[in-house]
């Protein structure tokens, strides 16, 4: 994917977070639509460039997101010390920190997680 976008010139930052968003979405998407129990499936990423950022479209047909809604808040996490922490969960928090306009459907049998990146192109 970096690949694709590196000859549009971002700097380090911008393709960090980029990188960062789409490893948390796609890690979520295989650890918990594609687990061990289903069997795999494509996995598609769109992303168009407007003058608004980068948007971005992930689909898969694997499960379902818990409740068909896009968890993204942190809760009551945050009262907890340290050590009560939870190892993982916290990437599709990452992901609304980062991105813009997030959100998640399920239509057809197939998961489909909208967002967008604020990107600028350099001068």
């Amino acid at each position: 994917m970096l690949a694709q976008i590196h000859p549009l010139g971002l700097g380090p930052e911008q393709l960090s977070t980029i990188e960062l968003v789409l490893a948390e979405a796609l890690n979520n998407i295989v650890e918990h639509a594609y687990p061990e129990t289903v069997p795999t499936g494509d996995i598609a990423i769109r992303c168009t460039l407007l003058a608004d950022g980068l948007h971005v479209t992930i689909t898969d047909t694997g499960l379902p997101m818990a409740s068909n809604a896009t968890p993204l808040a942190l809760g009551n996490l945050l009262n907890l010390k340290t050590s009560e922490l939870p190892e993982g969960g916290f990437g599709l928090y990452l992901i609304n920190d980062l991105a813009q306009n997030v959100s998640y459907q399920r239509t057809g049998g197939e998961n489909r997680l909208d967002l967008k990146l604020a990107i600028s192109l350099p001068s």
